[in-house]
């Protein structure tokens, strides 16, 4: 398995109000020289968690204790920029799970699905109520649910569906990446492969 599994997750979320922030944002760029997935998730969200001097700024959400949680709620556009993947290998590093917001570039999103963290797209009605309901109360619990692709406020008892691809579900369902999926279906492709050897 490249990553846990994914069935229904319970958390509270983590508020980042602010629309169109790009990978550079994400994990600046100083950062991309490891080749492993380790040790991102001290540096997310670096230049906006940390002054110049390495101490902790306050006002940043992640730096606020009342908020927690494997889910982070974004705004509009997250994940915008240059396509590294380093970006997600900070997120899931972090402890994040999953990632909610109105919407998402294209290849984040790939990156995304690939990693093990589930994007969460829905809508800006949608996203504006999860927002006020951490307001509210910072430990408001919400419920992904990807076998029925639904994310719940739990104490409003209100629900939007999601979308994702079947093979992307599969994928996320099981801890696989691309390369796990293709390394699972060894035996029926080594079967298929031997009815063309003559």
């Amino acid at each position: 398995m490249a990553y846990d599994k994914f069935e229904i997750l319970k958390s509270t979320g983590v508020p980042l109000n602010i629309d169109n922030v790009d990978t550079d944002q994400i994990i600046p760029a100083r950062f991309l020289k490891a080749t492993e997935r380790k040790g991102f998730g001290d540096n997310l969200f670096r230049d906006w968690r940390y002054n110049s001097d390495g101490s902790s700024i306050d006002s940043f959400p992640l730096n606020n204790q009342k908020y927690n949680g494997k889910i982070l709620v974004a705004g509009k556009n997250f994940g915008c920029g240059s396509s590294r993947e380093h970006a997600v290998w900070a997120i899931y590093d972090y402890g994040f799970r999953a990632v909610v917001s109105s919407f998402f570039a294209d290849i984040f999103k790939n990156n995304c699905l690939n990693i093990g963290v589930l994007p969460i797209q829905v809508s800006d009605s949608f996203l504006s109520e999860i927002f006020s309901q951490i307001d509210n109360d910072s430990e408001s619990l919400f419920e992904v649910n990807l076998e029925n692709q639904e994310f719940i406020i739990k104490k409003l008892d209100k629900k939007e569906v999601f979308n994702i691809s079947l093979y992307k579900k599969g994928n996320m369902s099981n801890g696989y990446d691309d390369i796990d999926y293709l390394l699972n279906k060894k035996e029926e492709i080594s079967r298929f492969a031997n009815k063309f050897i003559f």
